[in-house]
């Protein structure tokens, strides 16, 4: 499915969240930049913009994975006209079998992309086994707002305007109506503050953003 939407992949995400990802994932690097992490693994990484966006970390080494090859493909391709090959590196690999040793990296982030997860735990488990002890994992993740007006609002947009829009830019007829799905279904707040802590996490920051549509959870190791 992310093979097939690629190509529109980033257009789509400026274009359905009218441009707030880019914000959210500033959030993600200045918490990032706030702990003094440097050697940074991106999980999931897509195209590549949250790895992007850490870049502007200063002495930053970022590595990116996901299970992607077509996202990968994109993500390279921005890379290199960003002139940043030198610092970040992508490779296939599965979040929940990472190719890394123990203590490999100050932190871990990923955005988007612990609801594709097979196994929640499994990937818990394996992205806190690669980070340093006293690092931290930034998960950045859709949540489901509270206030009742918008929350309706919210919900219609996701449910009737997005896989619509998304399903006629994309040409993929699974992709946008997967979305609003994942998100009804996932775990979020304290469950999935509870969900980090049982994998090992000593503790967990919960930040809600724009009104409570995505949440970055910061958990230190």
């Amino acid at each position: 499915m992310f093979d097939d939407i690629s190509g529109k992949y980033d257009f789509l995400n400026r274009l359905l969240s009218l441009g707030i990802d880019r914000r959210w994932r500033q959030k993600v690097r200045k918490a990032v930049s706030a702990n003094n992490h440097t050697r940074i693994l991106d999980v999931a990484t897509g195209t590549a913009d949250l790895a992007i966006e850490l870049s502007r970390i200063k002495n930053s080494d970022i590595t990116g994975i996901d299970i992607s090859a077509g996202m990968l493909k994109k993500g390279d391709e921005k890379i290199a006209r960003a002139g940043l090959k030198k610092q970040i590196h992508l490779q296939l690999a599965d979040s929940e079998d990472l190719p890394f040793n123990d203590a490999e990296f100050d932190a871990v982030a990923v955005a988007f992309g612990v609801r594709n997860f097979e196994n929640l735990q499994a990937g818990f488990q394996e992205m806190l086994r690669v980070i340093k002890p006293g690092g931290h994992l930034y998960v950045l993740e859709f949540s489901k707002p509270k206030n009742k007006l918008f929350s309706g609002l919210y919900w219609f947009y996701f449910k009737k305007v997005l896989p619509v829009v998304g399903k006629l830019v994309s040409t993929s007829v699974n992709a946008y109506s997967y979305l609003p799905r994942s998100v009804a279904a996932f775990p979020e707040g304290a469950e999935f503050a509870g969900i980090m802590k049982d994998c090992g996490a000593k503790s967990v920051l919960i930040k809600p953003l724009t009104f409570g549509v995505s949440s970055l959870y910061i958990c230190e190791k």
